[in-house]
């Protein structure tokens, strides 16, 4: 007689981020302060996640991946599994550029539209992809017309 594993995925509260002013985000200046709040400021790439309910109010942000100082690695099942498990209606992805230049890479673009596609395919809608770089700057692939 062989056994089978039985499994629970939950996703886990590690902490909750200081913020003054609406949970809601409302365009991508919203979005870029959240994610520099989050990200800081990292010596190498982080690649997050903002998971907004369908009236884009923040239930999450998820760190994805945190690589070296100029890559980091992402794949689609690791932006969404998170995004799925707190209801999300839609998200939006954003990483940090240590070099200080926010202009994003063809990698950058690359990544966002698989993105985008792998999106499509669950039902939660990729809204931006910001990329956030120093001081104030910051880039929006949407509004680049990138996605």
């Amino acid at each position: 007689m062989s056994s089978i594993t039985v499994v629970r995925v939950e996703l886990v509260k590690e902490r909750s981020l200081k913020y003054v002013g609406s949970r809601r985000i409302r365009c991508a200046e919203d979005a870029a302060y959240i994610f520099r709040e989050y990200i800081g400021n990292a010596d190498r790439e982080m690649f997050v996640t903002i998971i907004l309910s369908a009236k884009h109010i923040i239930n999450a942000i998820n760190t994805v991946s945190l690589g070296i100082l100029d890559a980091s690695i992402v794949h689609p099942r690791e932006v969404f599994k998170p995004a799925i498990l707190s209801n999300a209606s839609s998200v939006i992805v954003g990483h940090n550029h240590p070099s200080g230049d926010p202009e994003p890479s063809p990698e950058d673009v690359a990544v966002t539209r698989r993105l985008v596609d792998a999106g499509k395919i669950l039902g939660i809608d990729v809204l931006d992809h910001i990329v956030i770089g120093d001081k104030d700057r910051f880039v929006s692939l949407k509004a680049r017309e990138l996605l």
